[in-house]
């Protein structure tokens, strides 16, 4: 069997998919309009891009899928679960209760009850307090029946997820192995409140998630494909099939960071701008070593603040041919706003508006229009690496230092080959410490970013 790769990007007019091989040249890509559902859409979309007989079903080996219009208005599906938030910090963290700053209608929508019990950690991951399981298994009780998944949140978890662990083995106890469980240690980032609020999403959105996976796995069946699959997370790096299922708050907002790496892997660019135009809205990003530049900076999806490892991005409401009116006046003002903090760099401009981009854009020093841009968020996609991240925080002594750095970079490589990375191949890519002044006690902030090709 060839090592062909699929690579497929759902957008807000146009689903593209290109086949790859294992060169990285384009062997073929198509086009469909964006409509639902979504199975019918990607069957189509995957049988254009083998209709010509260039390239043969069964030499895909593996598909990749950009599930940026895929997840958009997932939180306005009827299938999202109920979901009981277990807040693990008290006697702390009362002031600002579980999703007190939700929306009202979408916690009504999505909540099946909140509670704070005793527990969690300090930030060196010494334990607060000592874990309350009979208070989570009095508050799983009194939600008994309307219950479709339990998202547990301890402070200081990814340091030390022990009472996060400890209170899922309460929840198989109380109401079975059946019903899923989210664990913020496995999804989000050192902050509590924005942290709780991805592991909620992360447990609402199982059934959208699943509908998503079965959705390509079924139109590839269709095609004759049986490929391995993998998704795009919002970083633009992939995690397999399985890990996708459980995760789908990962997918959220996927686009612009794979679209800036299908930018980089087209152009050749390490450091430079990207401009994405769509049809609709216009996205202005940094590549920095080929890399999308990480956003340090919470976001709001459907008025919920979360802080997820996503590209930075500028979005412009501006797409299509109103980039040839006066929207490009707005377009080469952005454009000179954020390459003011570089040097003159170079712009790659990718996206099916590509061409109404000017040439003439001020603070830039060229402007790259890769012959494929059309399908970089496809190619993106399909050249993506797996990754996993992992971060600690630890007091600011050499001793506690290497000690933390040596179990973040374990962690991040162990996240990386549990997302579907080969564990020949992966390595730790990069590695982040932040001096964190704030606290009595001088501490850093270590984060260890690990990535490899597929398995």
């Amino acid at each position: 069997m060839s090592e062909l790769r699929l690579g497929i990007a759902t957008g807000a007019a146009h689903t593209r998919a290109v086949v790859m091989d294992p060169d990285d040249r384009l062997l073929a890509e198509a086009m469909v309009p964006t409509r639902e559902p979504l199975r019918e859409l990607l069957a189509a979309v995957i049988a254009a891009a083998v209709a010509d007989g260039a390239v043969r079903p069964d030499d895909i080996r593996w598909a990749m899928l950009g599930t940026t219009h895929a997840m958009n208005g997932a939180l306005e599906r009827p299938d999202l679960k109920q979901v009981a938030a277990v807040r693990i910090g008290a006697p702390l963290t009362r002031s600002v209760p579980p999703l007190a700053t939700w929306p009202q209608p979408l916690r009504e929508k999505i909540s099946a009850g909140e509670v704070i019990v005793r527990g969690g950690s300090e930030y060196d991951g010494a334990m607060a307090a000592e874990l309350d399981e009979d208070a989570i298994a009095r508050f799983l009780e009194s939600c008994a029946g309307r219950i479709d998944g339990v998202a547990i949140t301890g402070v200081f978890a990814p340091v030390a997820p022990d009472h996060e662990l400890a209170a899922a083995d309460v929840v198989r106890r109380e109401l079975g192995s059946d019903l899923h469980v989210s664990l913020s240690h496995e999804i989000g980032t050192i902050g509590l409140l924005e942290r709780e609020n991805a592991t909620v999403l992360n447990a609402a959105l199982i059934d959208p998630g699943l509908t998503l996976a079965s959705g390509l796995r079924d139109a590839l069946a269709a095609a004759g494909i049986g490929a391995e699959l993998f998704f795009t997370q919002n970083d633009g790096t992939l995690m397999a099939f399985e890990r996708a299922l459980r995760f789908p708050v990962l997918m959220l907002d996927a686009g612009p960071a794979t679209s800036m790496r299908g930018a980089a892997h087209l152009s050749g660019a390490g450091d430079a701008l990207v401009v994405n135009a769509g049809a609709t809205a216009t996205v202005i990003g940094v590549l920095m070593s080929g890399t999308p530049r990480e956003s340090s900076r919470p976001e709001l999806i459907s008025g919920v603040r979360l802080s997820l490892h996503r590209a930075d991005v500028r979005t412009l409401p501006v797409g299509g041919a109103a980039i040839a009116g006066g929207g490009g006046v707005a377009l080469a003002a952005a454009v000179a706003q954020v390459a003011a903090a570089y040097p003159l760099p170079p712009l790659v401009v990718i996206g099916g508006a590509g061409s109404l981009v000017p040439s003439g854009l001020p603070g830039v020093s060229q402007v790259i229009r890769p012959h494929e841009g059309h399908v970089a968020h496809a190619i993106g996609a399909a050249t993506a690496v797996v990754s996993a991240q992992a971060e600690r925080i630890c007091a600011d002594q050499p001793d506690r230092r290497e000690a933390a750095l040596a179990d973040a970079r374990a962690a991040a490589l162990t996240g990386a080959v549990h997302a579907g990375a080969d564990p020949g191949a992966v390595a730790v890519i990069e590695v982040e410490e932040v001096p964190l002044t704030q606290l009595v006690v001088p501490a850093i902030r270590i984060r260890v970013k690990a990535a490899g090709p597929r398995a």
